[in-house]
């Protein structure tokens, strides 16, 4: 090989390793593909959230007279009530027959209902059955929580009490997805009715507003993949250290030879 060609050769080796270590503007950009004047209107009543096997539930009665509803809440104690630990422990537990054992009214199945329609439930049954007149239900999850692993700043598992929070809320609570991490190809576990399934996300869409995974369920499990360049970097080129020191020998190289 003459002084030409070689020196030909490691510029174009230099250039190669400069734009492989680069990323597009579209792998690194949220829902790169919506317009500024488009609007998305995500009907969240069509996303299945009902109360599953192991949910821990609050459930909270008032009426007009404070003391009618006493015997139909589990916490007497305020501060109690707002102690999540204590909720955790004593709250009403979904057992494997999606059943809850309520004060007075006995053994209430919470099987495809959400905790709204569970609230309307039970009050349906508290003033049927002439306990109270005019109650009125919350029904609260304690227990939510999501898992996110991978390419994000603070990976771990998360216990949030937002009905509905959303895949990018989650990544919030992860720090958000590093430079090292794809937006694309982001893979969801979800166990449902006793179903595990995986779904495939790609965050530079905008139609995943209106895919049943853009809302997060309790225990869902998050993994983000790292894109090319991380994966180059666990060998021997890729990282922006070793790139300049690939650079810097090329370049040492060359000037060697034109100086010859």
């Amino acid at each position: 090989m003459n002084t030409f060609d070689l020196r030909n050769f490691c510029l174009l080796t230099l250039v190669i390793l400069i734009l492989g270590s680069c990323s597009s503007k579209s792998q690194l950009v949220y829902l790169n593909d919506s317009v500024n004047d488009n609007f998305y209107t995500v009907d969240y009543s069509a996303f299945n959230n009902n109360i599953e096997t192991g949910d821990i539930l609050k459930i909270d009665i008032q009426t007009i007279i404070p003391e009618a509803a006493l015997p139909y809440n589990a916490y007497v104690n305020n501060t109690a009530s707002q102690n999540i630990s204590l909720l955790n422990i004593d709250g009403y537990v979904v057992d494997e027959n999606k059943i809850i054992n309520y004060p007075t009214l006995g053994d209430v199945s919470v099987e495809n209902l959400s905790e709204s329609k569970l609230a309307e439930k039970i009050k349906k049954l508290l003033v049927d059955g002439g306990h109270l007149t005019n109650p009125h239900v919350k029904v609260r999850r304690v227990n939510s929580k999501f898992t996110i692993l991978g390419e994000v700043r603070n990976p771990g598992t998360f216990s949030y009490y937002d009905r509905n929070l959303n895949i990018f809320q989650a990544l919030g609570y992860a720090g958000d997805i590093t430079i090292s991490g794809k937006r694309q190809n982001i893979t969801l576990i979800r166990e449902e009715n006793g179903m595990r399934k995986v779904y495939d996300i790609s965050l530079s869409k905008s139609e995943l507003l209106n895919k049943p995974y853009y809302l997060i369920k309790s225990n869902d499990v998050i993994m983000v993949k790292p894109n090319f360049s991380k994966v180059k970097s666990a060998g021997f080129i890729g990282s922006p250290a070793s790139i300049a020191s690939v650079a810097s020998l090329l370049l040492s190289i060359t000037l060697l030879i034109l100086n010859k």
